[in-house]
């Protein structure tokens, strides 16, 4: 990436600058039709709104203290927080009067709720009011004001209301005078990153760049000596030594932020520190910050990431443990921890278009966070193996609700994802059937793009303007995509010639009826694991196009660790789905283990063996239809393998 390219700045279009059809469409239905109600329901139902009412009394402790101090209750600003941003959302999509008035009545208990100072969170106003602010480290407080923040914003911009915007204004207001090296001041920062890339979010929606300012604070802080959390528990009596994973690492605040090497602790507090910092890169074109993103990134994506864009595999710390420990069936990789990578792989992209980021957010999104909301927006997974023996389900609500609304305000947002805009180019780093509305070079533009993406790589862009105008269409080419076409009115263009950083740029004078085709070729492909990665040892994952697939109990009975790959697996044929929303499966000739192997556990020959014809189905689509199996990596034959 040269210094030139770096000193540009993409952001991305608004949210409802783009209209969404085909499979994000049928997203964002189902969100509009369930998830944004089923969201407010279950908030409900929790106790969350009533504990932000002081009409009535404190909802005391309801979810029991923990081991580690707190209580997932603390959060609970968050989850309202994300389902108003996620109802927001909706909204520009959909009209929804009721499910609008239910927000403004949440709105107005906040408003109530809050201190004059600016202060504002229910677990610490309204249960442990002597707790404010003593333990930065564990209890969230920043990072629920972050999560209410973006859901302001949200609501803000889809409903022209003020209301929210205007109470987390103030809170961010009082944060500015709490925070800082100044004399009384608080030079700390909060043990779950969230408030930093939030606060961004607030500057841009009103233009105070003091917002900036406190959100560079918090992220040019973290991890700096003498340490802020070890100071803050010897001032609050308790053990410096003796606290949750014992290890500073687990919140990203071991060492100073751009000398940190390896990505390391918990997956989601991970993900929103890396969107923040690229944010802030962007916003004050800060190379040293882009630079360790950069080692950040080769770390996580050559090391430590799942085939799905999954990430973190591990429970005990909800994150990372050694390079190349990727376990299938008991493989953690939470689904906001896949929604984070996908916004931070959308940051990096705030200084150039680079299809080393969008390539990832893409198999990020469609496979690791895209799995977590059932096709009918009501059920959920938090977490997201790539096996199964027929025990994983979505379910319906869960005790730490942070991964519902965070999928679905991810998948509400997505158009968002797919464009970004800089002084003289805009820049398609997703594709699917859209029509995204923007103004460059003094016109006014519209870009619609059609296609059957991601089941068809035919992709036509047409051009509307309200006068001649000349700007930069940047088109991402997939790594994976060999093969390649470009058609700018029906005159071929050599792609290669005009890419930059995987994008083929395509600079010119744009006039209303201009039109443009690119054609990605969707062959199945298979992909093997470094042999690092024990897991995967003598075996296969299949794509076709961004999406990961896997065999289903479903479609081809149990025993799927008897299957062997047979042949090339570009032949795979490929046929729409039954149920799935015009999912396409891909069927394929294969070696099957009989069922003939009787009550023996060991014995000295092997199972006999048949010729067979597999079904795979998309990663993000199982679980969707009969409970069962489920297998991605499966066994790769010796001609397959050859």
């Amino acid at each position: 990436m040269t210094n030139t390219t770096r000193d540009r700045q993409f952001r991305p279009l608004p949210v409802p600058s783009v209209d969404l059809y085909g499979l994000f469409g049928d997203r964002q239905d189902a969100i509009c039709d369930s998830t944004a109600k089923t969201l407010l329901d279950r908030c409900v139902e929790a106790g969350m709104v009533r504990a932000i009412d002081v009409s009535q009394p404190s909802p005391g402790i309801v979810i029991p203290i923990q081991p580690w101090g707190g209580t997932t209750q603390m959060f609970w600003d968050s989850d309202l927080g994300k389902s108003i941003e996620t109802v927001a959302y909706s909204l520009y999509r959909r009209a929804n009067p009721e499910l609008e008035a239910r927000v403004d009545a949440i709105i107005d208990l906040y408003e109530k709720m809050q201190d004059e100072d600016g202060y504002l969170n229910a677990w610490f106003q309204r249960v442990q009011p002597d707790r404010r602010w003593t333990n930065l480290r564990d209890h969230h407080e920043l990072y629920c004001a972050g999560h209410l923040i973006e859901g302001a914003v949200a609501y803000y911009q889809a409903t022209g209301k003020r209301k929210l915007l205007d109470i987390m204004s103030r809170y961010a207001d009082y944060m500015i005078k709490i925070f800082g090296r100044g004399e009384g001041q608080i030079a700390g920062y909060c043990g779950h990153e969230e408030i930093e890339l939030a606060l961004i979010k607030l500057a841009r929606v009103t233009g105070e760049k003091k917002y900036l300012d406190l959100s560079k604070y918090f992220i040019d802080e973290r991890g700096t000596e003498p340490h802020f959390f070890t100071a803050e528990a010897v001032r609050d009596g308790r053990d410096a030594a003796d606290f949750h994973q014992k290890t500073y690492q687990y919140g990203q605040a071991h060492q100073p932020v751009r000398e940190q090497k390896k990505v390391v602790g918990h997956a989601v507090r991970a993900m929103y520190l890396y969107s923040g910092m690229a944010d802030i890169a962007t916003e004050y074109n800060d190379d040293s910050l882009t630079a360790a993103l950069e080692t950040l990134w080769d770390d996580l994506t050559t090391k430590q990431m799942y085939v799905t864009g999954g990430i973190g595999p591990a429970a005990a710390n909800e994150g990372f443990t050694d390079y190349y420990d990727l376990p299938n069936e008991s493989a953690y990789a939470e689904t906001c921890a896949s929604v984070g990578l996908v916004f931070w792989a959308n940051r990096m992209l705030g200084r150039g278009p680079n299809r080393r980021y969008a390539d990832v957010m893409e198999q990020a999104l469609y496979n690791g966070a895209m799995a977590g909301l059932s096709l009918d927006g009501k059920t959920f997974f938090y977490e997201n193996p790539l096996e199964s023996a027929g025990k994983h389900h979505r379910w319906v609500w869960h005790h730490c609700p942070c991964c519902p609304p965070n999928i679905a305000r991810l998948l509400a947002s997505v158009g968002s994802y797919m464009y970004a805009i800089a002084e003289d180019e805009i820049a398609v780093h997703l594709y699917g059937e859209s029509k995204a509305r923007f103004e460059l070079a003094g016109a006014r533009v519209e870009l619609a793009q059609k296609t059957n993406y991601p089941w068809d790589g035919a992709i036509r862009f047409d051009v509307t303007t309200d006068k001649l105008a000349r700007f930069a269409l940047s088109l991402r080419i997939p790594e994976w995509a060999d093969g390649s076409a470009l058609k700018v009115n029906g005159e071929t263009v050599d792609i290669q010639s005009i890419s930059v950083d995987g994008y083929a740029r395509i600079e010119r004078e744009w006039k209303s009826g201009d039109n443009v085709d690119l054609n990605i070729p969707l062959e199945t492909r298979a992909l093997f694991a470094n042999p690092l990665v024990r897991q995967d040892a003598g075996r296969t994952a299949l794509m076709r196009g961004p999406m990961v697939y896997c065999v289903e109990a479903t479609d081809n009975g149990a025993g799927l660790n008897g299957i062997e790959l047979a042949g090339d697996v570009s032949r795979a044929t490929t046929s729409e789905i039954a149920g799935l929303r015009g999912a396409i499966a891909l069927d394929l000739p294969v070696r099957r283990d009989e069922a003939d192997w009787g009550n023996a556990l060991y014995r000295t020959t092997p199972p006999k063996t048949r010729d067979a014809t597999v079904r795979f189905v998309p990663y993000p689509f199982w679980d969707n239809r009969q409970p069962g199996e489920m297998l991605v990596w499966v066994r790769a034959g010796e001609r397959h393998g050859e």
